[in-house]
């Protein structure tokens, strides 16, 4: 079955960076865009970062452009993202998401928590 394990969350001070991955298995790792997306408290869950099958950033939100960077490594079937230049606005569960198959399922790691704090 599709599995998808974030790790690299943590606390970390205001300018502070940290790197998330996703390690992913239970499908075709390197036919499928993957996403990170995040929830802040009593907020939405909002999309941070999506990249292509191939490595190609599809699109990021405004507010961590030049400060987050979304990568992956189709060989150790592993997504990731580099989180620099951190602020309190960041602090929330981070998780790493795939859609698979013609209607576009939606999965869903179990998400690790980022706090941003002095």
């Amino acid at each position: 079955q599709v599995q998808l394990v974030e790790s690299g969350g943590g606390l970390v001070q205001p300018g502070g960076s940290l790197r998330l991955s996703c390690a992913a298995s239970g499908f075709a790792f390197r036919d499928n865009a993957m996403a990170w997306y995040r929830q802040a408290p009593q907020k939405e869950r909002e999309l941070v970062a999506r990249i292509s099958s191939s490595g190609v950033v599809i699109n990021s939100a405004d507010s961590v452009k030049g400060r987050f960077t979304i990568s992956r490594n189709n060989a150790q079937n592993t997504v990731y993202l580099q989180m620099n230049s951190l602020t309190p606005e960041d602090t929330a569960v981070y998780y790493c998401n795939t859609r698979i198959g013609l209607r576009r399922k939606d999965y869903w790691g179990q998400g690790t928590q980022v706090t941003v704090s002095s």
